[in-house]
């Protein structure tokens, strides 16, 4: 204290003291809540609308923002004592505006949040397919109310602990006394009431597609219950499920472009499979007499609305079962899977381009065409002998036909070929409920036994729904001799460039020396039966990752041609 200063008394400087401590209180306080203002501003959902670009990078600066701080924004685990669906069976009695006692915790991710004041906020909850509300009440929270729920945002998951209760409206909801970001989540999602509807971007992110489309959720658990409807009935039957493999030296079993692998320890190109049929019938060489897989095969051919490179295929083999029988327990089953799936014989469909659905009706049995005649009736023309047809005459007269009808068949026009593109133009066409198309000649069918009352036909038939073929089965071929003689002619074929034709198996030709029993075999493509049973169109609506052409070649293509 200078001279000349009044000499303070006790009390005065206590007072003083008093004052200096408040006044270093309130500034201490005055800086936390700044700094909270702070966390909670770089907490808070960046203003709407963001441009996605924008907000994935706002969403990415705040997250590293919360590891810098020593915060785990990805916690390990979340205890879930009740999924979404219970949640909602055991307390959907609720009464309007009641409480339940119990504490539950839940998890899903948030769709969309609504705001009432600083103190209420509503989110809706989705997952497994249901959807619950979420009533965020500050008087019931145990943790900083706004310091979570301002770090919320549409898309992320979030684990809820609180009581179930319903809204003065009626709205189940949990009434949350914690609430967890278990998954941020980074990218802006489309809006609830524009939705997600690009076809192209759909088939890309798949993900996203489920995470906003909910008839597509449900349109991949109708696919895995025609697989599990199709699994048991094979097994009501006494069939034994095998594996086979994926791999092979030669690509046989089925009459389509192989892909091409290499096994570099071997150092030999294998193909793989287009059909698993030669393995499953060894199969019933060996005495296992009913045998069937489910699984994919691979076929380097065109991609459109009804074929992808790989697709899910079901074939068996029935020991002491020919084509009649085959025909009934397709029926059996096919009619069976669509009463079992969508409650009745008549499905409705809508074909591509269609104004109006049409009514397919499953109810058995079914229409049955034989081939030669229907196109004889069709075109007004005997056919030569089917015994005949594999004669350059036939194939003349086929091609000649052909082009008379104005029937397109690209090189090499083999009699084959022109037969299948007659039966796809005059035929096919025809089949909107399920018919069989039946008796094909031979040189389409190496693999087929032949009529037995019918020369140069087979016991074969086709299945086809809204005119696509589903399924296709025959008496299988067991005569060693004529196999191979069959083999030969298929050899013929690809040595004038048909890259579908079959090359000789010698190994499954041994295998029927041996002696296979009088055998029925069927294969049905699971694909193109769940695009009939959930009224899509479109192969890549069933298929949950479909072939893409790469997106670099898209924008390519998409160039204007500057020649």
């Amino acid at each position: 204290m200078s001279e000349g200063e009044p000499k303070l008394s006790k009390n005065e400087l206590k007072r003083r003291a008093k004052m200096e401590a408040k006044a270093k209180e309130k500034a201490a306080k005055e800086a936390a809540k700044e700094a909270a203002g702070e966390l909670n501003k770089k907490a808070k959902k960046p203003e709407e609308p963001l441009e996605p670009g924008k907000y994935h990078e706002h969403r990415c600066n705040t997250i590293l923002g919360y590891k810098a701080a020593g915060e785990a924004p990805y916690p390990h685990k979340f205890h879930v004592s009740i999924s979404l669906s219970e949640f909602i069976e055991k307390y959907s009695a609720l009464g309007d505006g009641e409480h339940s006692e119990d504490v539950v915790s839940v998890a899903g991710r948030v769709h969309s949040i609504r705001e009432s004041g600083a103190k209420l906020r509503f989110y809706d909850l989705r997952g497994e397919g249901v959807k619950i509300q979420v009533m965020a009440n500050a008087s019931m929270a145990e943790q900083d109310f706004e310091a979570i729920h301002s770090r919320v945002h549409r898309g992320d998951v979030i684990g809820c602990r609180g009581v179930p209760g319903k809204t003065k409206k009626g709205e189940l909801s949990i009434i949350p006394k914690e609430v967890e970001i278990l998954t941020p989540c980074l990218h802006m999602l489309p809006t609830l009431h524009y939705g997600f509807k690009d076809k192209e971007t759909r088939f890309r992110q798949r993900y996203l597609d489920l995470i906003m489309n909910e008839d597509v959720r449900q349109r991949f658990y109708t696919r895995a219950k025609v697989i599990n409807y199709v699994r048991k009935f094979l097994d009501s039957m006494g069939f034994l499920e095998v594996e086979t493999p994926m791999m092979n030296m030669i690509a046989g079993g089925a009459t389509a472009k192989p892909f091409v692998t290499h096994h570099n320890d071997l150092n030999m190109d294998l193909f793989m499979r287009v059909a698993p049929e030669l393995y499953l019938k060894m199969l019933v060489v060996g005495g296992l007499d009913r045998v069937y897989e489910i699984g994919k095969n691979f076929r380097n051919e065109g991609i459109d609305m009804t074929h992808n490179p790989e697709f899910t295929c079901m074939e068996f083999y029935m020991a002491y079962a020919d084509y009649n029988d085959l025909m009934d327990i397709t029926e059996e089953l096919v009619s069976g899977l669509a009463k079992s799936i969508t409650g009745s014989y008549k499905v409705e469909f809508t074909p591509m381009g269609a104004e109006e659905s049409v009514i397919i009706d499953f109810t058995p049995p079914f229409r049955r065409i034989k081939m030669i005649p229907e196109l004889e009736r069709i075109t007004g023309v005997k056919f030569p002998p089917a015994d005949t047809f594999h004669t350059e005459e036939a194939r003349q007269f086929l091609d000649e036909l052909c082009a008379k009808h104005e029937v397109e068949c690209s090189a090499p026009r083999t009699a084959s070929r022109l037969i299948d593109k007659m039966v796809g133009e005059m035929i096919e066409v025809q089949c909107m409920n399920p018919t069989f198309i039946i008796e094909h000649p031979q040189i389409m069918c190496p693999l087929a036994k032949y009529h037995r009352s019918e020369k140069g036909l087979t016991e074969r038939l086709e299945l086809f729904v809204a005119t696509k073929e589903i399924c296709n089965a025959y008496t299988e071929l067991n005569d060693p001799f004529v196999q191979r003689e069959q083999f030969e002619k298929q050899a013929v074929d690809k040595a004038a460039g048909d890259d579908e034709a079959q090359c000789i198996d010698e190994n499954y030709c041994v295998s029927l020396e041996y002696g296979l029993p009088p055998t029925g075999g069927f294969g049905m493509g699971i694909d193109r039966l769940v695009m009939f049973l959930t009224n899509t169109y479109n192969i890549k609506e069933v298929l949950l990752f479909p072939a893409m052409k790469p997106e670099e070649a898209k924008a390519e293509d998409a160039k204007p041609d500057e020649s």
